[in-house]
């Protein structure tokens, strides 16, 4: 079974950054196309980006391109997450879940996460002074 475990949540100030890690384990990461959903307080599941398994295509929802950058090592069998220029809306649950083998029609076109069959537990990213 699909275990996925997220790290490098943390406080950090208007304008900072982080890097999120997901690390992927019991299958091997390239069957899976990985993405970052987050839910803020009092808020639905939003996705955030996607990276597909083997051609590395990416996907990101508007409000954070250019901020936001996702990345995966297979051999590390670890998926990032770049978060750069943070504000205080950024605040929230940071998940990585996955799917299987590309990042599907409605995860790559909205900010829906119902294509994803696989989760993490979270890591709470803050941003605040």
């Amino acid at each position: 079974q699909l275990q996925l475990v997220e790290s490098g949540g943390g406080l950090v100030q208007p304008g900072g950054s982080l890097r999120l890690s997901c690390r992927v384990s019991g299958d091997t990461l390239d069957t899976y196309a990985i993405g970052w959903v987050r839910q803020a307080p009092g808020k639905e599941r939003e996705g955030i980006s996607c990276v597909d398994s083997h051609n590395g295509s990416t996907y990101y929802a508007d409000f954070v391109k250019g901020r936001f950058s996702i990345s995966r090592d297979n051999g590390m069998n670890t998926v990032y997450l770049q978060m750069s220029n943070l504000t205080p809306e950024d605040t929230g649950v940071y998940y990585c879940a996955a799917q299987f083998l590309l990042c599907g029609p409605t995860t790559a076109t909205t900010t829906r996460a119902d294509e994803y069959t696989e989760w993490g537990q979270g890591t709470q990213v803050t941003v605040s002074s």
